[in-house]
């Protein structure tokens, strides 16, 4: 290697590029400080020093911008362009590196080293050129960028360092990779570094052929499905099918990812999204999977109303669309008022228990419209199979969600107010026990993750505000029923059925019939004789549908010009509804031997109960008629153990029960009858036969009995007492351990009867006979 010295040659920076010794290229040459080097180089040997700058944004570089190692070149041709750029041929001539950066007065020079390559050619460099010029072709090969004479051009140079400079040129290489072969002056490191950069640059065309080939694999498939779903267009849009499920699939996806589902449901979603586009349309599974995509979509996921928790807002509806049932308003005001202290409260399953009639759907109606939320009902009246909760298998023909999905999807949000009617009329066969499958819906603790088998993924039910109603809380299996708040609506007194009609059925009826209240008037004493000698139930159902008949004949009078006001009173209430149809008061009229009214509680609310006992000559036999239950049978054997274990103390002869067959009826024979409560009355009517003694009429009387005359307690204290009301009694027996419950009586009630709490038979006997045995 051998080192010339030059002094103070003007110095040219480039921008973005490199020139390697021996290269002859053009350069354009626009920099004010540049052209003047030029003009310098020009006016002295034509020679000027090209290095390259190592930020190229730079404009004006200054020693530490530009690398200290370029290439001295001769200037072989200068020319002006219009827009004011100079274009020069310059030729590399060596490497030169600078050892002295000088300022001129409009350039910079400056003071180099000249390195010069060795012409020996040893073995090791003999054999390191072979190696470069087989990696090069290697790599023209695979590159197919640079052409074969560039190769044949290369391989008759005979200079090593030059060979290797040639083909660093023509290298895709990064301007530090250029600048550092440049400032390697060792012609073997040279050569080394060079076969070092051919070969790993061979390594990347090799990678990248093979992610071509990928690359162009893929795009032939996408080409190839593209087309095929551009040949189905065009064969659907003959056979009139529009443009088939492309536009459909578009739309679903659009509408799953607007729905608000969970991550999990949206995923399952998708997949059948998947499955439905490759299904063919013709296929029974295609209307199956679009079917079920329809619900998921349709299905509420986060949507839900605001609670409105305006505590007097919400008493005044409950005020307004009903009269009385003072302890169920409390319960949902008393709900309300803890949701707005808490925030967040799972809602309780509430469950309205009472006779038809009384207005346990509307109350439901009217609990959410005071919350502001959604109502949904559905009606469990004779479900007997377990999928009509929890739905069908996709797998069966027909296949629909359960009733509660459904209810789910019509109230379209997620805190509804639920009503689950006549929850006491399911029953179960061989298809499985639905009342089971409520038990998870009705749950706190599980209906987070109701399950329906129709939509395979886990819902949210926990936000749902349930209600349910019964008639009779016995039918209801006992797990279930441990899940719900049982609140019980007796029925309606006398008073508040006629506040019911004239506050809200009455004004029904007639905007329903077309009049107005000034054509059609009835009187408070007409309601009155209405409720006491046309309906007998708990509820103003039967109330409703006479008021309609009333309105019915009103509207045919005024429209046949018979009448334009029609008032109705006391005198011209049978012309318009008929005959009384009941006697108001069912007590006797007198006193009667053998015959006792007894108090029950019905699936209509409470009601009296005559047991009649007549005694006939025979050999003891017990007979019992009308129907009775189990219950009912064991109470009248009671009875009468009870009856023969005080014969002493009654004055009856030792062998009555030989001489004598007892016969004990309760009339409406064709009626079922039985409960735990008819123990008293019955050995009430015996002690009455056998004795000879009357029993009061205006006695009514409810209890068990035990073989030693103990009275025991019964259910139904409230719905008794109002059905002793409506029967015209004034005296009522109860078992002293009920006692408690004359305060849930209404007061208007118990002001008209009174109470006697007994603990024993005598007590009864005592209260309830009149007159001396015979």
């Amino acid at each position: 290697m051998t080192k010339q010295k030059e002094s103070f040659v003007p110095l040219l920076p480039l921008r973005g590029m490199l020139v390697f010794p021996t290269m002859v290229l053009h350069l354009d040459v626009g920099r004010e400080q540049s052209v003047q080097a030029l003009e310098q180089a020009m006016l002295t040997d034509h020679l000027i020093f090209l290095t390259t700058q190592k930020d190229t944004s730079i404009d004006e570089p200054g020693e530490d911008d530009i690398y200290k190692m370029g290439t001295l070149t001769k200037v072989k041709q200068m020319l002006k362009l219009p827009n004011g750029t100079i274009r020069v041929l310059v030729e590399g001539l060596t490497r030169a590196e600078m050892k002295k950066y000088v300022s001129m007065e409009n350039y910079f020079a400056a003071d180099l080293e000249l390195f010069k390559d060795d012409e020996e050619k040893d073995v090791e460099i003999q054999a390191l050129m072979r190696t470069m010029l087989e990696y090069f072709e290697q790599y023209i090969k695979l590159s197919k960028k640079i052409s074969a004479e560039t190769f044949a051009t290369v391989s008759d140079i005979e200079e090593p360092g030059r060979m290797a400079d040639i083909i660093v040129s023509h290298l895709p290489l990064k301007l530090q990779d250029r600048q550092q072969i440049l400032e390697t002056i060792d012609v073997k490191e040279r050569l080394a570094k060079v076969i070092e950069i051919i070969h790993n640059e061979k390594e990347v065309l090799h990678l990248e052929k093979k992610i071509g080939q990928r690359v162009k694999q893929s795009m032939e498939r996408t080409q190839k499905e593209y087309y095929l779903r551009e040949q189905m267009k065009a064969i659907q849009k003959e056979l009139g099918e529009k443009e088939g499920k492309t536009g459909e699939i578009a739309e679903l996806t659009e509408k799953i990812e607007k729905a608000g589902m969970t991550e999990h449901v949206k995923m399952a979603a998708l997949r059948e999204l998947d499955r439905y586009e490759k299904v063919p349309a013709t296929s029974a599974e295609s209307s199956v999977i679009r079917n079920y995509l329809d619900w998921l979509i349709a299905l509420p996921w986060t949507k839900a109303t605001k609670d409105d928790l305006n505590i007097n807002k919400a008493e005044r509806i409950l005020e307004r669309d009903h009269y009385g049932l003072k302890h169920v308003k409390e319960r949902v005001l008393e709900y309300l008022s803890v949701k707005q202290l808490t925030k967040s409260l799972r809602g309780p399953i509430l469950c309205l228990v009472g006779p038809p009639g009384v207005g346990k759907t509307s109350l439901a109606r009217s609990i959410a419209q005071s919350m502001g939320r959604n109502f949904v009902r559905i009606s469990l009246g004779g479900v007997r199979d377990e999928s009509e909760i929890r739905g069908h298998r996709r797998t069966y023909v027909g296949a629909m969600p359960g009733r509660i999905i459904q209810g789910m999807r019509k109230a379209g949000t997620i805190n509804p107010v639920f009503l689950l009617d006549e929850i006491d009329k399911m029953s179960n066969d061989f298809r499985g026990d639905p009342s089971s499958a409520m038990l998870e819906v009705l749950d706190p603790e599980q209906n987070k993750t109701f399950s329906d088998h129709y939509i395979e993924e886990t819902y949210d039910l926990s936000n749902v505000m349930f209600l349910a109603t019964a008639n009779d809380l016995a039918t209801i299996p006992g797990p279930l029923r441990d899940r719900m708040e049982i609140i019980t609506i007796a029925g309606y007194t006398e008073v508040e059925k006629i506040h019911i009609a004239k506050d809200h059925l009455l004004p029904k009826q007639i905007k329903e019939h077309g009049l107005t209240k000034s054509q059609l008037q009835i009187k408070e004493e007409a309601l009155r004789n209405i409720v006491r000698y046309y309906t007998r139930e708990a509820g103003v159902r039967e109330l409703e549908r006479q008021l309609a008949s009333i309105c019915r004949k009103a509207a045919k009078m005024i429209v046949s010009g018979e009448k334009k006001r029609v008032i109705v009173t006391v005198r011209n209430l049978e012309d318009l509804l008929g005959k009384k149809k009941y006697r108001y008061g069912q007590a006797e009229m007198e006193d009667q031997i053998g015959v006792a009214t007894g108090l029950a509680y019905t699936t209509v609310g409470g009601d009296t109960l005559q047991i009649e006992v007549t005694l006939t000559p025979g050999k003891g036999k017990l007979i019992l008629t009308g129907k009775l239950g189990d219950v009912m049978k064991e109470s009248a054997q009671a009875a009468f153990s009870y009856v023969r274990s005080k014969a002493e103390e009654l004055k009856l002869p030792d062998d009555f029960h030989e001489t004598c067959d007892v016969h004990i009826h309760v009339p409406e024979g064709a009626v079922p009858k039985d409960g735990p409560s008819a123990g008293i009355t019955i050995a009430t009517a015996l002690v009455s036969a056998l004795t000879g003694r009357k029993v009061k009429k205006e006695v009514g009387m409810t209890g068990e009995i035990t073989l030693r005359g103990r009275v025991l307690p019964i259910g139904g204290v409230k719905e008794k007492a109002m059905g002793a009301h409506r029967a015209g009694l004034t005296t009522i027996i109860i078992p002293r351990d009920n006692e408690k419950d004359i305060d849930d009586v209404p007061e208007s009630v118990r002001a008209s009867l009174t109470f006697y709490p007994v603990s024993h038979m005598d007590e009864v006997l005592e209260l309830a006979l009149t007159g001396e045995a015979k």
